[in-house]
């Protein structure tokens, strides 16, 4: 039986766990679709439905818990200003998990998680901005 057995330990530590994922939901929002493999997707999941319901709420204590659970402030702002009132009107299910295939090197499942209803242009947004701003810079 599978008693008080609530998540997947990855054969990483607490701490280990907690800033890998804190990295992965940042990129998750972010980029609004990232690819892992199939263990960390499944269990990114949960962890990311959770913060929009907190973007959904949108008070100041969900704001505070966000900003523990996130690395970034930016990431915060984008949870509570963008992702949280796409959401406003759906019951859960904010994150989709797709099998990828496998990984070449050593046959790792691999998955795709994204947001349901994601923006594309949002992915690589972040790079492409700061491309631009480099070759302003050049050519001034």
């Amino acid at each position: 039986m599978r008693h008080a057995r609530g998540y997947r330990r990855l054969n990483r530590t607490h701490e280990h766990r907690k800033a890998m994922f804190a990295n992965m939901a940042g990129s998750l929002i972010e980029h609004e679709q990232i690819k892992t493999t199939l263990p960390k997707a499944k269990e990114l999941k949960r962890i990311a439905d959770k913060l929009v319901t907190l973007g959904k709420r949108g008070d100041l204590h969900a704001r505070r818990q966000a900003a523990a659970r996130l690395k970034q402030d930016a990431h915060v702002a984008k949870l509570f200003e963008v992702i949280g009132p796409r959401y406003a009107e759906r019951q859960g299910g904010y994150v989709r998990v797709l099998k990828a295939g496998f990984r070449y090197g050593d046959m790792a499942p691999m998955a795709i998680v994204e947001f349901v209803d994601r923006d594309p242009a949002a992915k690589g947004a972040g790079d492409r901005a700061r491309v631009e701003m480099e070759e302003q810079g050049e050519e001034a």
